[in-house]
Parts: structure tokens; C-alpha cells; sequence
């Protein structure tokens, strides 16, 4: 930059460039460019920053994440937040209708129905503009100043996108966790030894009242907005028109809503709703019902804290009974002992569900299960079968307690239980057949070295046959020792063979995730590949220079570094080494095939993982998005698509299988031609 209003100017278009691109991601689910190319302005934008500090704004994109705090402040809510009515019966909801028209005699009015999200209320006001404050709903109108870790999350704007904003505005809504995140989180959680949470919910409000926003930041946290507190400089005739100024000012709103004509039609549309209920990315128990116009909501009033002109109807929780016949224990890649209910089959929200997570010991004595018990099953968050509570009436006293182990189950080894973690683990990481499984199969896998035909089932084999006992020694594998094992033919074992040694060309970041380092997700692999190009470097890194790397922090740095200060884990790079499996991050050419086109992929595929999918078409040039807009050029729609399917028919949007979506790809053998043509080694 030649001076200081150059940079200054070029900071202020970046900013803004930035906020307009969280607005079409996150609130009109319409991105117009890839992750990496955001990624590209995010760091040219704190790059700047930190040569002209003296333009940091609080405002900027780049200062989402802030400081540490030692406590949380109250405040009370200047207009109360309140609590909706419930009602399980749409008998309730039609007395509900009469109500408002016995208040309201002859007043022509509509309904809006909207999902009732299980989350976190949170107020937020913004004044002229800006945020300002975030409280949680609290108690006798007092919530806790969560605003800092608020600002952490992404689809929340830190000002409002109007030219002339109001001069105070607040919203409301529910700040969740997405089921796929919280099932991550959870997984995390256990395999480091923590509590994991019973439900999104309880996960969305622990994480806004961490102490460290930077960790609160790690957490897939999202939040909608449906309601208002105190405004000035601005007016609402209805609810919809509130909504859609909400997403003008660039507020994530709920992705579906009805606007009915009268109760019947409300009923009907509640209906819809219940068969939609696995298709949200939410934990959704409801729906809400709301008079359409605010020009009523006085004259209705309210009873106590809950206003007559809505009410919340909730769906009977999706729960079975059976017998719990045992408790068995799984060791995890980790370590981690895991007791597991194994249950008489029973169905459940349409899948037939044999067994169930019991967390961990403190779980089992908090809910006093006992093996032989009749106990009550939940989907938590709608993904993991899970254990709510003993119908205690039904023992007949033949039940038995459970005791966790004193000894690994698997491998006969010592287990320990540290004084900051409810789990035990086994100590016996190289020598635990559980954990020399759970490791080599993870490292196998197709998000890691994608080792086709190298399962769990036969890496099973691979270990206790002895021919494995570790990740390194599968490159030493030869054909005649594998066609020993059971159901391996000839053809089988060179498929293998050769399986195992292409993935010695894996990108180095995929390498990193397959070693398996403790807290390193797909996630971090890519960001401590790029920006250590390789592993020396990487091993030669202390704790404080990867504290220093955004969205690594202190807890996956000593992680790192606890890793490869082992003996035992420098053995292994040495064997990986010798293999010549990859450990440089390489800039590679690509192709420019698909230059142009945005794709999304939903469903299951059978060929290939999402994102292996991702990868194909970012490889020949073509843009990944996870939202449907009518800018996407292509769905890929694989099996269980759920409702961006019907999106993408609704917006005209062009529809692959999986067959077609192969096709467009063409072979990788091709592109691996364009890569080396542009590198000068075509023929």
C-alpha cells in the first residue's frame, strides 16, 4: 500500500466483501464463492489489520473471537423475554383460535407457523447498527451477558447490513447446535476423557457460557431469529414482514415457515411439519403457532409470561421400551472405555436399534441402570440411540449392578481414570488390539488414505493374524500373506495390494488426519499442513508457535506435540518414511473442466465419500457449496437426499445421480494426464 487512506480504503472494501459473503452463505444459503477463495480475503484482510492497526474495528470480521473473561454480568432485559404455552393436543389449539376470536371479535387475521427449535433463547440488541449486548433468557427477567461468545459465531452479523439502521433493535431467537456437529462434538468429547452432553441443547447452552471464547468458537454453534424486544426507529405490520426484515438486515431466520389462513389449515400444515422433523439440521420438537398481525398482540395480551397470540404445539418425543439384556465395553482409537447397552431389538424413529451408549460409569449410577433392567430409548439429538431413564416399576429384583473393568477387556492392561476426566482409558495404546484396530482402520479410511478394500472386518484380521500392528507395517504387506486370510482370493489381495500403495501419494494433509494425533480432525490436518508444508516441520513445532495458528489453540498444540515427542510414534513415521508415504504438502496443477460450476451433494453416496466428491470437482475446477441457491449448477443426490432435493426441484435446479455424476467426472486417470501435461511430462 503506497499510504495510509489506500489501506484504509482497501480495508473497508474487504470488510465489507467479507460481510456480503456471510450474508449469501449463511442467511440466503446462495455462496458465490468457495471456501478457499473466503479464506483468501479473510487472511488479506488480517494481514492488513495487523500493518495499520490504527483502522481495527470491533466491527471487522476479524475480530469475531476475543479475550478470555473471568465471569459472566447480568442485566435485565429492557422488555421481558417470554415463554410460550404448550400443548399436546390440536383439541388445545383450536380452543386456542377460539380465544383470540372471542378477544378479537370480527378482526380478520392469519396465522404463521413456524418449527420449534430446541436451543439456547438469546436476545440480542444492536443500536444503530451495532451489537452491543447478548443476554441469555435468564431468570425474573435477568440474563447473563453472553456477547462475547456470541460474536464467535459466524452467521450472526456484528452490525446490521442497512445503510440507515434503526436506532435500537433487538432480536430473539435460539442459538443450536447442528445434529452432525453435536454427534462430532460428543465423539470428540469421549475420546478425550470429557462428559458427553445428553442433548444439542444442553450442548448449545454450556458452550455460550465457556469463559474462552476462542473455544467457544470451536463449537458448531448457529442460531435463528424469530422475535423482537425493544425497537426504536423501526415498525412491523406483521409477523412475515418482521421475518423478512430480519434476513434484509442479515439475521439467519427459520428455513421453513406457513402462512395460514385460519386453525384448520394450521393443523394440516402441523402435520407437514412432523414428517419434515428429520430433515431440519436442528433438534426440532415442535411447531409454533403466532397471529400474523401485530397489531393485535396488545389487545390479546398475555397470561402471566405467555402471550395469547401464540402458542407452541410439541410433537410426543420419539422414545421405545425394551429390555436391556447386557452391558458391554468398547475400547476406543483412544483408549477410551465405553460402556454400550445391548438391548432386545426394538424399532425406533424407523430403524431397528440392538444397542444404545451409556456415556460412561457416572452416567450408568446417575440413572441407576442395572443389567436385566426395562429402560426407556431416545434418538439424543436424533442420531445416537441412547438410554434415558429405568421404568423402575417393572424390576423384578433379578437385576444385577454393573462395575466398569479394572483391566482393559481387550488387551488385559492397565486403565486409569484422570483426575479431570470421567472416562477410563486403557494405557496400552501400541499394544490394545482394540486401539491398533480403531487406528490402522481410521487411517484406512476414505477421509484419511483411502485404502480401498482395507475394512474394519479385515483389518480385524490384519491384527490378530499378527501381520499388522501397526499403520506403517501395512506397506510391507505381501500379496501371499494376505491370501492366507479368510475370504481373500487372488484377485481380492491384489486389489489391496495395490490399494495400499496408492495411498502412499495422498495429499499430506490426508496423511496428518489418518495418523490419528488426538483432537487433529480433518479440519485441523489442513491447516497445520498448509501452513507447515511438511512434517519436520511440523515435529519441530513447540506448543507456543501452534498456539499462534488460528483455530488450533493450546489444547490440539500440546496434543501435537505430546505425539511426536513419543518414541514409539517416531518409530512409526520412521517405517512410514521408509514406505515413501507422502509427508510434503505439494502445490498440484489442476484441470478446469467444471470451471464456473457450483455443486451441491447431499445423500449417501456409494462410490465415494461427499467429500471425496468435494475433492473431484474442486480438482477439475469447479466449485462445492453446502446450500442449494439458484445459482447451484448441479445437485448430486445420493441416497436419504432429505429435503435439498426438493429444494433443488423447486428452484429448477438440475438433478445427478450418481451414475451421472461419475460420468461428468470423468476418470481420474484423465486428470492425473492434465496435471502432468501442465507440469511439462505429457507425451
Amino acid at each position: 500500500m503506497k499510504d495510509n487512506n489506500q489501506a484504509k480504503q482497501r480495508i473497508e472494501e474487504l470488510r465489507a466483501e467479507i460481510e456480503r459473503h456471510d450474508k449469501l452463505y449463511y442467511v440466503f444459503s446462495d455462496p458465490e464463492i468457495s471456501d478457499r477463495e473466503y479464506d483468501e480475503l479473510f487472511h488479506s484482510l488480517e494481514k492488513l489489520e495487523q500493518q495499520f492497526p490504527e483502522f481495527m474495528d470491533s466491527t471487522s470480521p476479524t475480530q469475531r473471537v476475543g479475550e478470555s473473561i473471568k465471569s459472566f454480568d447480568s442485566y435485565s432485559h429492557r422488555k421481558p423475554m417470554l415463554s410460550l404455552s404448550n400443548t399436546y393436543s390440536k383439541e388445545d389449539l383450536a380452543e386456542f383460535d377460539r380465544r383470540i376470536h372471542k378477544l378479537i371479535p370480527d378482526e380478520p387475521f392469519e396465522y404463521i407457523l413456524e418449527p420449534k427449535i430446541d436451543g439456547t433463547s438469546v436476545s440480542l440488541r444492536y443500536e444503530n447498527g451495532l451489537l452491543v449486548q447478548a443476554l441469555t433468557r435468564g431468570k425474573d427477567n435477568i440474563g447473563d451477558d453472553v456477547t462475547a461468545n456470541i460474536r464467535t459465531i459466524n452467521s450472526i452479523p456484528l452490525h446490521l447490513s442497512d445503510m440507515v439502521p434503526p436506532a435500537v433493535l433487538e432480536v430473539r431467537g435460539e442459538v443450536y447446535m447442528d445434529l452432525y456437529g453435536f454427534a462430532q462434538l460428543n465423539e470428540q468429547r469421549q475420546e478425550s476423557g470429557q462428559e458427553p452432553f445428553a442433548n444439542p441443547r444442553n450442548a448449545s447452552s454450556g458452550s455460550l457460557k465457556l469463559l474462552t471464547p476462542r473455544e467457544a468458537a470451536k463449537r458448531p454453534l448457529d442460531a435463528v431469529f424469530y422475535a423482537s424486544g425493544e425497537f426504536d426507529g423501526i415498525s412491523f405490520d406483521t409477523h412475515e414482514q418482521m421475518l423478512q426484515s430480519f434476513k434484509n438486515f442479515g439475521f439467519r431466520i427459520v428455513p421453513h415457515f406457513w402462512h395460514c389462513k385460519n386453525i384448520d389449515e394450521v393443523q394440516q400444515k402441523l402435520d407437514e411439519l412432523e414428517n419434515m422433523r428429520h430433515k431440519f439440521p436442528f433438534e426440532m420438537d415442535g411447531g409454533v403457532i403466532k397471529v400474523n398481525e401485530r397489531r393485535f398482540y396488545e389487545a390479546l395480551g398475555y397470561t402471566g409470561r405467555n402471550p395469547r397470540w401464540a402458542v407452541a404445539y410439541k410433537y410426543e418425543p420419539e422414545q421405545a421400551e425394551t429390555t436391556l439384556h447386557a452391558i458391554s465395553i468398547q475400547v476406543g482409537r483412544t483408549g477410551v472405555l465405553t460402556p454400550v447397552a445391548e438391548l432386545e431389538p426394538v424399532q425406533l424413529a424407523g430403524t431397528t436399534v440392538k444397542r444404545a451408549t451409556l456415556h460412561n460409569e457416572d452416567e450408568i449410577r446417575r440413572k441407576d441402570i442395572k443389567i436385566g433392567d426395562r429402560v426407556i430409548i431416545e434418538k439424543a439429538g436424533e442420531i445416537i440411540p441412547a438410554v434415558v431413564k429405568v421404568v423402575s416399576e417393572k424390576r423384578t429384583g433379578l437385576e444385577t449392578d454393573f462395575s466398569m473393568p479394572t483391566s482393559c477387556p481387550d488387551c488385559g492392561g492397565n486403565v486409569i481414570q484422570h483426575e479431570d476426566e470421567v472416562a477410563w482409558r486403557c494405557i496400552n495404546n501400541l499394544l490394545c488390539p482394540s486401539q491398533v484396530k480403531a487406528g490402522i482402520t481410521h487411517f484406512a479410511s476414505r477421509e484419511a488414505m483411502h485404502i480401498n478394500g482395507l475394512g474394519e472386518s479385515l483389518v480385524v484380521q490384519l491384527v490378530d493374524s499378527g501381520l499388522v500392528k501397526n499403520p506403517a507395517e501395512l506397506y510391507t504387506l505381501k500379496k501371499v500373506e494376505v491370501l492366507g486370510l479368510e475370504r481373500m482370493g487372488e484377485k481380492s489381495a491384489e486389489n489391496l495390494i495395490e490399494g495400499i500403495g496408492q495411498s502412499k501419494q495422498r495429499p499430506f494433509e490426508k496423511v496428518l488426519f489418518g495418523l490419528g494425533i488426538r483432537h487433529v480432525g480433518k479440519g485441523a490436518a489442513t491447516i497445520l499442513a498448509n501452513e507447515f508444508k511438511n512434517i519436520d516441520a511440523l515435529m519441530a513445532a513447540d506448543v507456543q508457535k501452534l498456539e499462534t495458528i488460528r483455530d488450533i489453540g493450546p489444547i490440539v498444540g500440546k496434543s501435537v506435540v505430546g505425539y511426536f515427542q513419543s518414541l514409539e510414534t517416531r518409530a512409526v513415521i520412521d517405517q512410514l518414511r521408509v514406505a515413501e508415504v507422502n509427508f510434503e504438502q505439494a502445490e498440484t496443477g489442476g484441470s478446469s473442466e467444471l470451471e464456473g460450476l457450483t455443486f451441491v451433494l447431499t445423500g449417501s453416496l456409494e462410490t465415494m465419500t461427499r467429500d471425496e466428491g468435494g475433492d473431484k470437482i474442486r480438482a477439475r475446477g469447479g466449485k462445492v457449496s453446502s446450500s442449494i441457491s439458484k445459482k447451484t449448477s448441479y445437485l448430486v443426490a445420493g441416497e436419504s437426499a432429505g429435503s435439498k432435493l426438493a429444494k433443488a426441484e423447486a428452484l429448477g435446479v438440475t438433478v445427478l445421480n450418481e451414475e451421472q455424476f461419475v460420468a461428468l467426472l470423468g476418470s481420474d486417470e484423465k486428470l492425473e494426464d492434465q496435471k502432468a501435461g501442465q507440469m511439462g511430462f505429457g507425451f
